[in-house]
């Protein structure tokens, strides 16, 4: 997929709407070499997607021995909508809380005062530092069930057309 065919995709306001939202799925092989689909808080800085997660996460010795990752944002409601992404994970290890992951998390429910222990906590957990796990997309498709539909349910749809035409 070409840049200017992602960032169109990218710029469609559904995708504008998934890309704000708090939890992505994350796809990726483990180091077993069985797949994994993790849930995980994200942030979009307008051309990367960026998650972060602890120094010792499973993910992170898989995702340097295969950087390959494939993210799914999307809805819950019907017709649902769905934003597929490809990239390379870039693994950045830094010292502290990055303020992705402060980003990521302040949709969460809590009070003010909630929210003032709970970054203490973060902090204090994670006093040694995080992963910044970014993803460059390279590939995307955005389905809505409106405008867009899976490839398969596409095929079917020529096909069915082809179908009434013969019959006509």
């Amino acid at each position: 997929m070409q840049p200017n065919e992602i960032t169109e995709v990218l710029d469609r306001p559904i995708s504008q709407e998934l890309l704000a939202r708090d939890l992505t799925r994350l796809a990726y092989v483990a180091k077993d070499g069985t797949p994994r689909n993790v849930p995980i808080a994200f942030t979009w800085n307008g051309a990367e997607i960026v998650i972060c997660t602890t120094k010792n996460a499973p993910k992170i010795p898989a995702l340097r021995n295969n950087p390959a990752v494939a993210l799914t944002i999307d809805t819950e409601v019907h017709p649902p909508k769905i934003l597929l992404i490809r990239g390379l994970a870039e693994l950045d290890f830094v010292d502290g809380i990055p303020d992705e992951y402060l980003r990521a998390t302040s949709t969460y429910e809590m009070t003010a005062e909630q929210r003032v222990e709970w970054e203490a906590e973060v902090r204090s957990l994670y006093r040694d530092g995080m992963v910044r796990i970014v993803v460059t997309p390279n590939w995307v498709k955005l389905i809505d069930f409106e405008t867009t539909l899976p490839s398969a349910v596409e095929e079917l749809v020529r096909q069915r057309a082809e179908r009434q035409a013969e019959d006509a």
